[in-house]
């Protein structure tokens, strides 16, 4: 197969149901995730963050999605930095992404950045023809 154009390769991207996954901008905000010691490693509790204005793009109308992620963890070693977070949301905002896929890819990151004892990633998604979707993606499984 010859090289993609752009409209091509986001296609084949929705017929696989990895259309963002790996957008530059998403992976350079992965990667600058910041983190901090927790002064308290030996203690089990709860972090929760909740993000009420995510917005991405559906890669099937390019129409933009609106909504509220929310994560839950146990941390380990490593406390998420709240900035970092924040301008890691934001790299989402023109990234044409399916709601699964965003839900998870946060997972892998936060996963891959903190180490936690225990994570959850809950992606609550305004409603679009009157459906509102939730997806929730857990680790461990």
């Amino acid at each position: 197969m010859g090289i993609l154009s752009d409209e091509e390769r986001a296609i084949e991207a929705q017929k696989r149901g990895d259309a963002g996954v790996d957008d530059p901008g998403v992976r350079a905000a992965a990667d600058a995730l910041s983190t901090f010691p927790n002064a308290y490693p030996d203690r089990d509790y709860l972090v929760t963050i909740d993000a009420p204005e995510f917005t991405a793009v559906c890669p099937m109308t390019d129409q933009p999605d609106f909504g509220t992620i929310l994560v839950e963890y146990v941390p380990n070693k490593r406390l998420l930095e709240l900035k970092s977070y924040k301008l890691y949301l934001g790299s989402y905002r023109n990234v044409g992404i399916f709601h699964e896929t965003v839900t998870n890819t946060i997972l892998e990151d936060l996963k891959r950045c903190l180490d936690p004892r225990q994570l959850v990633v809950t992606g609550t998604y305004k409603p679009r023809g009157g459906i509102v979707t939730t997806v929730k993606a857990e680790w461990p499984e």
